[in-house]
C-alpha cells in the first residue's frame, strides 16, 4: 500500500494555511488576555480605589467651597459628601455656621492639586486618602487671600457611594537630616 504525498505543493496555499494557524493562534492569545485582565482581582481592586479617590477629592472640594449668596446650595452639598459623625457634626452645626457666613459675607473656593488613596479596604468599605488643594477665601473687601492645605480624609462606603466620615489637616513638619 503507498502512502499519499502530505506535503503542500503550491507556496500561496502553504502561506495562506500559516497565516490562518498564526492569526486563530493570536486571536485565541488575545481572547484569553482579555479575559484574564477583565476578571483580574488587581483590576477591581484599581476600580474602586479610582471609585474613593474621585469621590475623596469631590467630597473635599465641597467641604471647602462656600458662598454665602447661595448658602443653602453649598452646606446641602457638605451634607450630601459626608456620612458618620462628621455629617451629624455639618447638619447639627449648620444654622450657627450659616449665620457667621452671611455676617461675614465670604465666598471660598477650593481647586484641586493632587489626591491619592493612602489606605483601601475594599470588602470593610474603608479608604483613607491625602489632597493637596490651593483654597481661596474672598471678603467683600480686600483682595482674595489664597493658601495650599493638605487634608486628610477617611472614607465610608454607603449605598450612595463613596462618603467622608471624617476630615482633617495633614501634619506638615519639618524633615531633618541626620
Amino acid at each position: 500500500m503507498a502512502r499519499p504525498d502530505l506535503r503542500i505543493r503550491d507556496p500561496l496555499l502553504a502561506a495562506v494555511l500559516a497565516l490562518t494557524v498564526a492569526a486563530a493562534g493570536w486571536a485565541g492569545w488575545g481572547g484569553w488576555s482579555w479575559y484574564t485582565a477583565a476578571h483580574d482581582d488587581a483590576a477591581a481592586y484599581a476600580r474602586e480605589r479610582d471609585r474613593a479617590l474621585a469621590a475623596g477629592e469631590q467630597a473635599v472640594l465641597n467641604l471647602n467651597t462656600l458662598d454665602h449668596r447661595d448658602i443653602t446650595r453649598g452646606l446641602d452639598s457638605w451634607a450630601d459628601s459626608a456620612t458618620g459623625e462628621l455629617r451629624d457634626q455639618l447638619v447639627d452645626g449648620r444654622e450657627e455656621f450659616e449665620r457667621r457666613i452671611q455676617r461675614a459675607k465670604t465666598v471660598s473656593s477650593a481647586k484641586l492639586l493632587s489626591g491619592a488613596v493612602t489606605e483601601l479596604d475594599a470588602r470593610a468599605g474603608r479608604a483613607s486618602v491625602i489632597i493637596a488643594l490651593r483654597i481661596t477665601v474672598t471678603a467683600p473687601k480686600g483682595e482674595p487671600a489664597r493658601k495650599e492645605s493638605r487634608m486628610l480624609g477617611e472614607l465610608t462606603r454607603t449605598p450612595g457611594g463613596w462618603k467622608l466620615s471624617a476630615l482633617g489637616q495633614a501634619p506638615v513638619g519639618n524633615a531633618t537630616a541626620g
